[in-house]
């Protein structure tokens, strides 16, 4: 049975976001300017769904304005449900444990999970949703900022905003 998912757009100040949501749940968080993405998630696992454009629900755009806001925990609070791999939802669900304001390396998070460093790497990769699923606090063991499907420079700016880092 075919859902009916809302795909939607939000401004930012580091880029507009494209969500794709069934109702308040996030399946989807890319950053616009790699739509390619949202396209080749929505391939793999929606075809069957009825998507059509509409507005972000205000608890979601809410949401994610009060965390560029400055409420840098705001995300916790929204739902998420991004289809993958049995181990990539693994991976996905442990980036959501690791706080605002803290970083993890994927070497320590692989051990956590009993898995390899280029294993979760991977699946850091192919994360959906990326901004809530905060794949951005993953950073080299040297503490080097390492790739980030939405850019590096805005990885900086938001581990920047969370005070992951200091702004020098």
């Amino acid at each position: 049975m075919s859902r009916h998912l809302i795909k939607s757009s939000i401004s930012t100040p580091v880029g507009d976001l494209t969500l794709l949501l069934d109702s308040k749940t996030i399946l989807i968080c890319e950053f616009a300017d790699h739509d390619e993405r949202v396209t080749r998630q929505i391939a793999r696992f929606y075809t069957g769904d009825i998507i059509t454009e509409g507005d972000c629900p205000p608890k979601v755009s809410e949401t994610l304005h009060a965390y560029f806001g400055g409420d840098i925990d705001a995300l916790d609070t929204l739902e998420t449900d991004p289809l993958g791999t049995p181990f990539e939802r693994s991976v996905w669900k442990a980036l959501r444990k690791i706080p605002a304001g803290a970083t993890d390396s994927y070497g320590a998070l692989a051990k956590r999970l009993k898995s390899s460093p280029r294993a979760v790497g991977r699946a850091n990769g192919r994360n959906p949703v990326g901004l809530v699923h905060p794949c951005h606090r993953i950073i080299g063991a040297d503490g080097s900022l390492t790739g980030y499907a939405g850019g590096l420079d805005r990885k900086e700016w938001l581990l920047k905003h969370e005070g992951a880092i200091l702004n020098l």
